[in-house]
C-alpha cells in the first residue's frame, strides 16, 4: 500500500499509511521513558514559557484550524493566503510557499527550517507577548450556542498510561501511526515547541472543576477573544497567579482519570521525544460533543437485494430518494447507492453489549458490511474514505452520484458515554469514529520549550 499523499492526510479525508497502527496501549517499545506517574491523579504543570497573543485583534491573526482536519494541501494554502500570520506557517510549513506549484516536501530539512523562521518571526512580531508560569482558561463557544470550557497547561507525559505504565492517569484510546506520531515529534523537536493542542477530557463528578472554570470566566474578561473560520468563538483567559494556579491544580488531581478525546498523536510524538510534558486542555465530559464520522466506498460490487445480502446481520428498510439520511440514533446506519437511501438496524448478534467497543455502530459496520459484504478486512484499505462531522450527507450523496464512490455509508455519532465506556475498559475506539466538535484552535497559546 503507497504511503500516503498530499491529498489523503488524516482530516475529512482517511489517511493511508503503510504501516500498521500500534494497536495496544503502549508508547513505542523502542523509545522507553525514564519516568513514570508518581500517583493515581490527573496533573497539570504551569507553561514555562508560554507565547500568547497581545491582544483579541492579534488572536484574530494567530489562530488556525489544527493541521490533521485539512483535505489537502491546497486548503492549507488558501487558508495560509487569507491569513498570512496564522500558525499554519509553523504546523504546516510547508505549504507556506508563493504558489500551489512550490509546495515543498511535509517533513523535509528545508520545510523544518521554514518552521523555525516562521516560528522566529511570530515570537519577534507586535502580535505575541512572553508569559512565565502560566496555565490557562479556554472557553470555545459554538456557532450553535454550545459552550464547553476547560483548564489548559502542560500535562505529564509519564502519566500516558502505557503497557509499562498500567496505571497511568492519562488514558488513549486510538491507535497510534508511528510515522504520523514522528512527523510531528520532528517539528517539535525542530522549532522546540508545543503548538497543536491534546484535548483531553475529565468526568468531574462533583462538578467543582466546571463551577471553579465558569465563576472565573464570569468574574472577569478573557485575555483576548477569537472567532474561527466556521464561526466558532474562542476565548482565553491567562492565569499567572501562585494561589489561582494551585487552586486549580488542586481541583483537577481529584480527577482519576482524563481521557484523550482529541490529539491522541500529538500526546504520542512528546512520548516519542522522551518530553517529560505535552501541551493539553482539560475539558468536562459532560460538556462536549461528538459529531458523526461517515464513509465512503468504491470499487466494490453492486448488490441488488440489499435486504437479503444482509439479512444474517441487519434489517434493512429503503427510504427511497430522499436527499440525505444522517442516523442520530445508535444502531441505526445509512447506506446510499444507486439513487436509493437504506436504514440498516444491526440485530442483537451483531455485537457483545458487554464489549464497549464491539457496541459502537462504527465497528459492526467494519465487521458485517465492509468485511462480511465488500471484503474490505482493513480499515486502510483505499477503497474507504473516511469523512468527518464537517461534511453532512448531502455531500456524501453527490460524492457517489457525481464523483468516484459507489456507496456511502452514515453512522450516528458516538455518545460520550460510549466513549467513555471504551476509555474505562482500557480498549481502542474503532478507527475514526469520533468527530469532536467544536474544535481545539491552534495559536492561542504556544508552550515554548526550554532553550538549553
Amino acid at each position: 500500500m503507497p504511503e500516503p499523499t498530499s491529498e489523503e492526510r488524516d482530516g475529512s479525508l482517511v489517511e493511508r499509511q503503510a504501516e500498521p497502527l500500534l494497536t495496544t496501549q503502549t508508547t513505542f517499545p523502542h523509545f522507553v521513558l525514564g519516568f513514570e506517574s508518581a500517583s493515581s491523579m490527573v496533573t497539570v504543570l504551569p507553561i514555562d514559557r508560554a507565547l500568547v497573543p497581545v491582544d483579541s485583534a492579534a488572536a484574530e491573526q494567530l489562530i488556525a484550524r489544527n493541521y490533521d482536519e485539512f483535505q489537502n494541501d491546497r486548503e492549507v494554502w488558501d487558508a495560509i493566503s487569507k491569513q498570512p500570520n496564522c500558525v499554519l506557517k509553523v504546523t504546516m510549513p510547508h505549504c507556506d510557499v508563493p504558489t500551489p506549484n512550490e509546495f515543498l516536501q511535509e517533513g523535509s530539512v528545508e520545510a523544518l527550517n521554514h518552521a523555525v523562521a516562521n516560528l522566529q518571526g511570530l515570537v519577534e512580531s507586535d502580535l505575541t507577548r512572553l508569559v512565565g508560569g502560566a496555565l490557562y482558561v479556554y472557553e470555545i463557544e459554538s456557532r450553535s450556542g454550545h459552550r464547553q470550557i476547560g483548564l489548559g497547561g502542560h500535562a505529564r507525559t509519564g502519566e500516558i498510561r502505557t503497557d509499562t505504565n498500567p496505571h497511568g492517569t492519562i488514558v488513549r484510546n486510538e491507535g497510534i501511526r508511528e510515522s504520523k506520531a514522528k512527523g510531528r515529534a520532528d517539528l517539535v523537536q525542530r522549532t522546540n515547541s508545543y503548538i497543536g493542542v491534546v484535548n483531553c477530557a475529565v468526568e468531574d463528578a462533583s462538578d467543582a472543576l466546571a463551577t471553579a472554570l465558569r465563576q472565573l470566566a464570569e468574574a472577569r474578561e478573557p485575555d483576548y477573544v477569537a472567532p474561527d473560520n466556521v464561526g466558532d468563538i474562542h476565548r482565553t483567559w491567562i492565569l499567572s497567579d501562585a494561589n489561582e494556579i494551585s487552586r486549580f491544580q488542586i481541583l483537577l488531581a481529584n480527577e482519576p482519570c482524563a481521557y484523550v478525546a482529541d490529539g491522541n498523536h500529538r500526546s504520542a510524538a512528546a512520548a516519542l521525544l522522551g518530553n517529560e510534558t505535552f501541551l493539553a486542555v482539560f475539558f468536562v465530559v459532560k460538556q462536549l460533543s461528538i459529531w458523526p464520522y461517515n464513509r465512503l466506498v468504491g470499487e466494490v460490487p453492486t448488490i441488488s437485494d440489499w435486504a437479503e445480502t444482509l439479512a444474517d446481520s441487519f434489517t434493512v428498510e429503503s427510504l427511497g430518494g430522499i436527499p440525505e439520511f444522517q442516523p442520530t440514533q445508535s444502531h441505526e446506519v445509512g447506506l446510499y447507492t444507486g439513487g436509493v437511501w437504506y436504514r440498516l438496524r444491526p440485530l442483537p448478534s451483531t455485537f457483545d453489549p458487554a464489549n464497549a467497543v464491539e457496541a459502537i455502530d462504527a465497528d459492526i459496520v467494519q465487521r458485517h458490511l465492509f468485511e462480511d459484504v465488500f471484503g474490505i478486512t482493513d480499515a486502510r484499505d483505499p477503497r474507504l474514505t473516511f469523512v468527518g462531522g464537517d461534511r453532512d450527507a448531502r455531500y456524501l450523496k453527490d460524492r457517489v452520484d457525481n464523483g468516484p464512490h459507489e456507496f456511502a455509508v452514515t453512522l450516528p455519532p458516538v455518545t460520550m458515554q460510549q466513549f467513555v465506556d471504551v476509555c474505562r475498559q482500557n480498549r481502542f475506539m474503532p478507527p475514526k469514529s469520533t468527530w469532536f466538535e467544536p474544535k481545539i484552535r491552534s495559536g492561542l497559546v504556544i508552550s515554548l520549550l526550554d532553550q538549553s
